[in-house]
């Protein structure tokens, strides 16, 4: 796989990551033993970028991707684990981002990853007004020196919180939202991170699975899946969820994204190369619920760019269904 270089961390990573969200919980059952095939088939198909949270699963997804480093030293060895804190706050406010929650917070993780040191610790979207507070960023400085993280970054929900971020000087990525149906942060944000060197981490690349082209109208979703319970921002932003498009909207324009699928690839694939071409990207981070689809991610670097005849298409698509959803509100 090709690789390129994680924004400040120096790290060179592979071009599609893991997300790790889906092996702590949100997403339906992922049994222990599954989420270790997940993880054991990405890192041997190429896979060297491993994304997760403190909160996802209150830690079990750390615990994971713990567990099986710790089983597997040679991939320890080439394997860049970032993960995040904040949300664990409660209440989640500006005021909740202290340097002793930090050190709270990244111990716990620590734990949990069985490291002294974190690759990379982002802050996990936090209130608008922290990327605002030099105390925040004067404290994440200080989790480097202490040896806590190597690096810091920030996850985001906006472009005007990433470009904040991205003025930062220790700032070493940012986390942002960016798909077929998400197309915004390509107009500042990628440019502002490419010439700050700040990595750019590619989340949501399938729209929570509607650019697998498997949905449709009928499809129906565990109680204790976000795509269920959170389709209006009911417990977290609506972004996160298909992107924020309207389900029957996204449906609709996900099928016309799949009419555009290059033979031999998956619309899977389409969507994340799509991302991967981007200039500016670093890394892309789908989630896997089983080996196979880890899999068939990392293969997605093996194919050939998509043409100018599809890109063009791909575009028309968001213009004509999916902008007015999207493009204002992120």
């Amino acid at each position: 796989m090709q690789t390129r270089v994680l924004g400040r961390t120096g790290r060179e990573v592979g071009v599609v990551g893991l997300g790790c969200w889906q092996l702590g919980g949100d997403w339906g059952v992922v049994a222990d033993d599954t989420a270790l095939s997940v993880l054991e088939a990405a890192v041997d198909a190429g896979v060297t970028f491993l994304d997760t949270a403190d909160v996802y699963g209150d830690g079990r997804s750390e615990r994971a991707i713990g567990a099986f480093l710790a089983g597997r030293p040679d991939a320890a060895a080439r394997v860049t684990v970032a993960t995040k804190m904040g949300r664990r706050a409660d209440p989640h406010e500006p005021g909740a981002y202290t340097y002793d929650a930090f050190c709270r917070w990244t111990d716990r993780s620590r734990e949990n990853l069985r490291t002294d040191t974190l690759d990379l610790v982002q802050l996990h979207c936090p209130p608008t007004s922290v990327f605002h507070t030099d105390e925040v960023f004067d404290a994440l400085d200080r989790l480097v020196e202490d040896g806590r993280t190597a690096a810091y970054g920030v996850s985001v929900e906006t472009v005007d919180e990433a470009l904040a971020a991205i003025a930062r000087p220790h700032v070493a990525s940012v986390q942002i939202i960016l798909n077929v149906f998400r197309r915004k942060p390509l107009e500042q944000v990628l440019p502002a991170a490419a010439e700050a060197g700040v990595g750019i981490i590619a989340r949501v690349p399938l729209a929570s699975g509607l650019l697998s082209g498997k949905y449709d109208a009928h499809t129906q979703f565990a109680s204790d899946d976000h795509r269920a319970y959170n389709r209006h921002g009911e417990a977290f932003d609506v972004g996160e969820t298909f992107s924020g498009v309207p389900y029957d909207v996204g449906v609709a324009a996900a099928q016309d994204v799949a009419a555009l699928t290059p033979s031999g690839m998956t619309t899977a694939q389409l969507a994340l190369k799509w991302i991967v071409q981007q200039p500016g990207v670093s890394v892309v981070i789908p989630g896997a619920r089983t080996p196979a689809q880890a899999q068939a991610n990392a293969a997605t670097d093996r194919f050939p760019d998509l043409d100018d005849a599809t890109l063009t298409s791909l575009e028309q698509v968001y213009d004509d269904q999916v902008r007015e959803h999207v493009h204002t509100r992120w």
